[in-house]
């Protein structure tokens, strides 16, 4: 989408000409954009050979964790995958930025989790991208963490959902996201039980690395005792803005503890990301040309090489 904002040049062949004698910083950028994205545009997505089930979780507030579930989600879905998000937050955020319904009593995860309905039943497409699915969330998921203490099999009711789901539609998709509330209750619990990669936003602030401990803690617990398979595949780091030092630094602290997982990539603060759910979509199609939105490819695009072989 082209930004008709006054003093705001349309984007396009041209962009670049615009700001052929302009040295600013903001120039700079703009025209760095542009080329990454054609960059991006010309380069291949491989497809996983079999569906990735990728678990997005951070149990502190306000690091990305949605905003990245869905960009990188709805990424993937624009470069040629199947991509099924499963929004595991009460609060729906995910819900609204794939622009479907998840009014109270709309057929959601808590059905799935707690009634046993089966998650081809209550998906719903994006209306931007047809290859993009979302399982929505609904405020009646608030009080799960409590309904499932009773429950048999509490920690593996999405993981018996996701499989069966997969055993009859695995060949059709390419990618289940899901995202998590931002706690580490049976909730997240359950998301991490059925997943195999595990991929962690990080905001660049100090206080985001004193959760990651505990949250790294948590992942080897379910490691050692429900699933196996589970690992740290993916770290981003979020709302950075490289011209200041806490930003540096907490982004070289990550790297340096966890030098594999972490992507160079790292996503920018961003209005156009800010304000994307408010119109219902994420900002992959929101504004296809914005800081942002280059980012998450960026980061998609690297997410799928990565997986290309498993």
């Amino acid at each position: 989408m082209n930004d008709n904002r006054p003093g705001v040049p349309a984007r396009g062949d041209a962009f670049a000409g615009v700001y052929a004698d302009d040295d600013s910083p903001l120039a700079r950028d703009m025209i760095a954009t542009e080329r990454t994205l054609r960059e991006l545009e010309e380069a291949d997505f491989p497809l996983p050979p079999r569906t990735r089930v990728i678990t997005v979780a951070n149990q502190k507030g306000g690091v990305g964790k949605t905003t990245t579930s869905v960009n990188v989600a709805a990424a993937l879905a624009k470069r040629g995958a199947k991509v099924l998000v499963i929004d595991s937050d009460p609060q729906g955020n995910a819900s609204t930025a794939i622009g479907v319904p998840h009014t109270s009593g709309t057929p959601s995860i808590y059905e799935v989790i707690l009634d046993g309905r089966t998650i081809a039943d209550v998906m719903v497409p994006c209306p931007e991208l047809p290859s993009l699915y979302c399982v929505p969330a609904t405020i009646d998921l608030a009080g799960a963490d409590i309904e499932l203490v009773n429950v048999m099999r509490r920690e593996f009711r999405l993981a018996d959902a996701v499989k069966a789901f997969l055993a009859e539609h695995g060949s059709e998709f390419h990618y289940v996201v899901i995202d998590c509330p931002p706690s580490l209750g049976l909730l997240t619990l359950n998301a991490m039980v059925v997943a195999e990669e595990v991929l962690i936003p990080i905001q660049c602030e100090y206080y985001a690395l004193e959760g990651l401990t505990q949250l790294i803690r948590t992942i080897e617990m379910v490691k050692k005792h429900l699933n196996p398979a589970i690992h740290v595949s993916t770290i981003v780091l979020t709302m950075y803005d490289g011209r200041t030092n806490l930003a540096r630094d907490v982004a070289d602290e990550v790297r340096g503890h966890f030098p594999d997982q972490t992507l160079e990539i790292t996503v920018p603060r961003s209005v156009r990301v800010s304000e994307a759910p408010s119109f219902g979509q994420t900002v992959i199609t929101h504004d296809p040309h914005s800081s942002g939105a280059v980012a998450y490819l960026g980061i998609a695009r690297e997410i799928a090489v990565r997986g290309a072989g498993a």
